[in-house]
């Protein structure tokens, strides 16, 4: 026991020497590296010569190295640290987190590994942290001399997507090579939702470079593999910026073949930014056969101040083949321009434009899918608008003005309104309340006010801004004073007054004659400033009844509830086509008939009425509703709407010498099974018999009064059918215990391990049905058609859509289009097809979903087959 204690104390005593020697050699080693930095370089040393001189090694770490771990040790033969389990090294910006780490002291290494399983397959990985940026991988190796590092199986996250390689050897901060190296942009992958990428790139050298704003790839032959299976599409090399700076670039186009204009390169183009709102991408389209489109676009966005973006379809159509009678070469273009101010930049002065102006033959020779697959070929007519109102703080006025083009493709012909300028007056009352609270016939009346200037002329495309269309451009002013005021008579009735007054100016007016020699009438205009008012005046009294009809205890319908608004009114306005006020002027047809006109027809400001008018009009709305016992409402009654309106309206004219009675209109709108059927109605009756004589197609109408035939009819419907209305819907949580894990984390699985999930489906269905019959034809005109559109969702990833009419009096089917896309996660498959109709086309479209690689990695199939020709 002597002999053990006496050891033990020589061991304590020389450990105790040993560590007093270290401190002093590091402390004179420490005096020695400051004393030689504070001497001058001219001093001389006396004592020591430069032969006899020690030279020290620098120190291998610059800065100080952190080290725990839930065991540590360290071999000072070896000059080795070892940290076992939640080891950890911090040293200057960069972090290590491993299983296990070792440092080699004499070599300036460091080596860290993930955690292993007891087949020795890692199952952590190391996650270095530099720069505030994280990479994961199996195994890291890092010189603290150099600087350089070797990791193996790196997964680096950069911009959208990770990049995981075999072997990556860092140069230094700013180059990392990279070998067999994959890149992705699927989330459920980088997101650690799944252990394999939907797809990714793969190269066999890599290079990533880094600089202070951005990072990017460089890497030869790069191949694209789904599912981890190769595919054809093979990059002889690929550059990726990644920055959050926008940089410019060239856009790959998608190719193709079609019938119509052969062999296609679509979307070949370059992209540039300007400054730091401004974008802009130049795009063309080469066909082939001759045809060719150029299709610049500019964004802009200025943050709470504007947004807007401008685009240009620029191009030749061509087809057939030249010399033969198939060939046709067309030129068409078409602008677009899209402007939106932010509400909070300026309350008081707002700026919009929404401007598309296209050919005319532009959507019927259009080389763009798109245009019929969004049913563009289908419009009649296109507007464009730009809009600049001016509000004030302290004036009640509005002033608007608008620049306004509207086309219609069926008669070639265009509305250009250059420009248009609204001031509008914000309503105020004519008469003080003397009490505070309005009440009479005086302190209720209102004004409303207003002027209306506009520069109007209708033209053609070959016409515009040419000396033709100036020449036909016409001027006008309209004022318009509107006074109107109410009150309450006996408890139950509103009585209501009004009077409106137009005043109007324009630079042109109509002359009216017959020429026998050219055997037609002839009109000419008068240019110079012409003029008229127009007054009318109303008078109505209205109010509301209510009525219910009660059934017996037990009845399924307990109650009736009608509310009926009746109202008559009086309206009078004077004869302004008598000789009196020069607005109506009279011609000798070729008959010798005296035949008035006004010298306003046709004009921009309208014409006065011709004719006294003291009519008597009234107007009937009801509404009715139906209480019903239902054992699904917590009330046991459910009400139910038989007519949500239901107005019949008509009107007598005293003044009128022949037919005094006007149309009779009735106007219906309803809806049942719980609000889902919508239904609405109109019907229009003449009162007076029409008769047709024999060999002619027009009609006379008599004053035979009391026959109130249909004149027209016109019924509505829709009906939204959908999943949840055949069925409740399945709290599958709650039904399934078992709920899949990864990409299949939207199933449900029961007992017997079988999927479940939530199909979902809507089906819209219209009908419309429309009955014309007029005096100017002995056949009446009918359509009818009935409409489908709606989407199924097979699974949670792949969704059927499509919409088609059926007309039934032609019986044929109109413009059909069937639809499928695929969420692939990180990529999306999108098939659109036109089977049917004037248009017959298919678009079939695999794409990223990242922005990055959104214009790169793309394949788009066109099919494009003329008018009326076999699809």
């Amino acid at each position: 026991m002597a002999y053990n204690k006496y050891n033990k104390k020589l061991v304590k005593t020389v450990s105790k020497n040993i560590l007093q020697i270290l401190i002093i050699l590091i402390f004179n080693n420490f005096l020695a590296q400051e004393t030689s930095k504070e001497l001058p370089k001219n001093t001389v040393n006396d004592t020591i010569s430069k032969k006899d001189t020690i030279v020290l090694k620098k120190e291998s770490l610059e800065d100080v190295l952190q080290t725990k771990a839930d065991f540590q040790r360290r071999d000072f033969q070896k000059k080795m640290i070892y940290l076992n389990k939640n080891a950890q090294v911090k040293y200057q910006d960069m972090q290590i987190d491993a299983d296990y780490i070792s440092i080699d002291e004499q070599k300036s290494l460091m080596y860290a590994r993930g955690k292993q399983d007891s087949l020795g397959r890692i199952i952590e990985p190391v996650i270095t942290t530099q720069a505030g940026k994280k990479y994961e991988t199996t195994e890291f190796q890092y010189n603290t001399k150099t600087r350089q590092a070797i990791a193996f199986n790196a997964r680096t996250e950069e911009s959208e997507g990770v990049i995981v390689a075999n072997k990556t050897k860092k140069y230094n901060d700013s180059v990392f090579a990279m070998r067999r190296a994959d890149y992705t942009t699927d989330d459920y992958y980088i997101k650690k939702k799944d252990t394999a990428a939907d797809y990714f790139l793969r190269a066999n050298y890599i290079k990533l470079i880094k600089t202070k704003n951005k990072s990017s790839i460089v890497s030869g032959p790069i191949q694209l593999y789904i599912e981890q299976v190769p595919t054809p599409l093979i990059m002889p090399f690929a550059i990726l910026p990644f920055s959050s700076k926008r940089a410019a670039g060239i856009l790959i186009p998608s190719f193709g073949e079609r019938q119509d204009v052969g062999f296609f390169l679509n979307g070949l183009g370059y992209y540039q930014p300007i400054g730091e709102h401004f974008d802009l991408k130049i795009l063309t389209d080469i066909y082939t056969k001759g045809s060719f489109n150029f299709r610049p676009e500019m964004n802009y966005i200025k943050k709470y101040r504007y947004s807007g973006n401008f685009s240009a379809d620029i191009g030749t159509a061509v087809r057939g083949i030249k010399g033969l009678d198939d060939y046709g070469k067309t030129s068409t273009y078409r602008i677009a321009w899209r402007h939106t101010q932010d509400t909070k930049a300026n309350p008081f002065l707002n700026f919009s434009a929404s401007v598309d102006v296209v050919s005319t033959k532009f959507y019927n020779n259009t080389l763009n899918n798109n245009y019929i697959l969004n049913q563009n070929v289908l419009n009649t007519q296109q507007n464009s608008t730009v809009t600049i109102t001016k509000r004030f703080l302290k004036l009640p006025a509005t002033i608007t003005g608008t620049t306004s083009y509207s086309q219609n493709f069926a008669t070639g012909l265009s509305d250009l309104r250059l420009p248009q300028m609204n001031v509008a007056i914000n309503q105020f009352y004519l008469f003080k309340s003397k009490t505070g609270v309005r009440s009479g016939l005086l302190e209720n009346i209102t004004v409303n006010t207003g002027l209306n200037l506009t520069n109007f002329v209708q033209t053609d495309e070959g016409e515009l801004f040419k000396k033709a269309m100036w020449d036909k451009m016409q001027t006008g002013l309209k004022n318009n004073i509107a006074l109107g005021t109410n009150t309450t008579v006996a408890k139950y009735f509103t009585f209501s007054l009004g009077a409106n007054i137009d005043n109007a100016l324009t630079t042109k007016t109509v002359n009216k004659f017959y020429d026998p020699i050219q055997n037609k009438v002839v009109t000419e205009t008068d240019k110079g400033i012409s003029g008229y008012s127009t007054f009318s005046s109303t008078a109505s009294i209205q109010t509301t009844l209510y009525g219910m009809l009660k059934f017996k205890k037990g009845s399924a319908v307990e109650a009736i509830r009608h509310m009926m608004t009746p109202s008559i009114g009086f309206t009078y306005s004077p004869d302004f086509g008598g000789s009196g006020f020069g607005y109506y002027k009279n011609y000798y047809d070729a008959n010798g008939a005296l035949t008035p006109y006004s010298i306003f027809e046709g004009g921009i400001v309208g014409s006065p009425s011709s004719g006294m008018v003291g009519a008597l009009g009234f107007n009937i709305g009801n509404n009715i509703e139906m209480k019903v016992k239902s054992k699904s409402d917590s009330t046991g009654v459910k009400k139910v709407k038989l007519f949500e309106s239901l107005n019949l309206s008509g009107s007598y004219n005293f003044a009128a010498k022949d037919h005094p009675w006007s149309i009779v209109t009735i106007n219906g709108q309803s809806s049942f099974f719980n609000n889902k059927l919508s239904v609405n109605t109109s019907v229009s009756l003449d009162p007076y018999k029409i008769i047709y004589l024999p060999g002619q197609d027009s009609g006379i109408r008599t004053e035979d009064f009391g026959h109130f035939s249909v004149q027209g009819f016109n019924v509505q419907m829709s009906y939204p059918l959908s999943s949840e209305i055949f069925g409740e819907k399945t709290d599958y949580a709650k039904k399934y215990k078992s709920k899949g894990e990864v990409r299949n984390e939207n199933y449900y699985f029961d007992d017997d391990n079988y999927a479940h999930f939530d199909q979902a489906w809507t089906l819209n269905v219209n009908a419309n049905y429309a009955y014309t019959k007029s005096t100017a034809s002995r056949t009446p005109t009918k359509l009818a058609s009935i409409g489908l559109d709606g989407s199924l969702k097979l699974t949670p990833y792949w969704n059927i859509n499509g919409s088609t009419h059926y007309d039934m009096v032609t019986r044929e089917l109109a413009y059909t289009r069937i639809g499928f896309s695929r969420d692939q996660r990180s990529f999306t498959i999108n098939f659109n097809w036109v089977p049917f109709g004037q248009y017959k086309v298919y678009d079939f479209f695999i794409g990223i979903k990242a922005n990055i690689l959104s214009d790169a990695l793309k394949y788009k199939d066109r099919s494009f087959t003329q008018p009326n020709a076999p699809f």
